[in-house]
Formats: structure tokens, C-alpha cells, sequence
């Protein structure tokens, strides 16, 4: 009679995990579903043209605001200007406000949507906030392609 009882013991306790480790699965890709659409792809204009990504892949885009590129629309709300990392250049469509620092020959990251024909529609356009800052992930793409100087490092 024990060897029955340490059975279904055994039966119970491999039942117990078997249930929650299906349950801890389902919550792990429930959570990895939620997050897919939350979660940007950081590229440089010359990573994104490589890549040739699906229409409507949504990532964060980030260079220098190419000089002598910038156009306001009659509308006062549409803005066209190209992201440069120094190889390649992305044209930018933007609608919205620009935030105050934002400048031609200034790092940028704009986060939009890309497209097959025409130009990236960004939903989102962050400027850096000082002088000495940008966005880690630009600025080592920019080093990388030889376009930044760190003033930090001539000291």
C-alpha cells in the first residue's frame, strides 16, 4: 500500500510542474508578444539601407541632421530634412514639432516607420539636450565611419 501512495505522489508532484512550467511558457510568450510591438531596432542610415526591411517596420533612426537639407511646409507642421552618418543619407518626412535644439549638423534619433518608395515617416524626432551629449548609439556610429571627434578625447 506505501509503494501506491509514493506513486501517486510521484504522479501529483510531476503533474504540479508539468502545469507550471506550460504555465510559466504561456506567460513568457505572452509577454514577449506585448513587448514585440514596444521594442525599436536602433540602426544608422547606412544599417538601414543594408537591411532592406519590410514597409512599415518601425525602428529608431539616428545621424547627423545633413546640412542645407532642412524644409518647413507651407502647413507650419510638416518638416522634410536628411539624416547623414557620413556614407549614406535617409530623407526624413516629420509631422509635428521639432524639438528647440534641434538643428542641421546636430545629432538626432527619430523613430518612425519605414518606407519601400519615398521618404522615412518619423513619428518621433529627439534632439540632443546640450552640448555634450548624444545618443550612445549614434555617436559610435558616427566614430566608427570616422564623421565624430569626441572633443573629450583631444584633452
Amino acid at each position: 500500500m506505501n509503494i501506491n501512495r509514493a506513486a501517486k505522489r510521484k504522479k501529483k508532484r510531476l503533474y504540479l510542474v508539468l502545469t507550471s512550467m506550460t504555465i510559466l511558457a504561456i506567460a513568457v510568450g505572452l509577454v514577449l508578444t506585448a513587448l514585440q510591438d514596444s521594442i525599436s531596432l536602433f540602426l544608422d542610415p547606412t544599417e538601414l539601407k543594408a537591411r532592406n526591411l519590410p514597409e512599415g517596420e518601425h525602428v529608431r533612426l539616428g545621424g547627423l541632421v545633413a546640412i542645407d537639407s532642412f524644409i518647413k511646409d507651407e502647413d507650419g507642421l510638416t518638416y522634410h530634412f536628411d539624416i547623414t552618418d557620413g556614407a549614406e543619407t535617409v530623407s526624413v518626412m516629420y509631422k509635428g514639432s521639432l524639438p528647440d535644439l534641434f538643428r542641421e549638423g546636430q545629432g538626432v534619433v527619430v523613430e518612425g516607420e519605414v518606407r519601400s518608395t519615398g521618404p522615412f515617416v518619423a513619428t518621433e524626432v529627439l534632439a540632443k539636450h546640450d552640448e555634450n551629449y548624444m545618443p550612445k548609439e549614434v555617436m559610435d556610429s558616427l566614430k566608427e565611419r570616422g564623421v565624430f571627434r569626441d572633443p573629450e578625447e583631444d584633452i
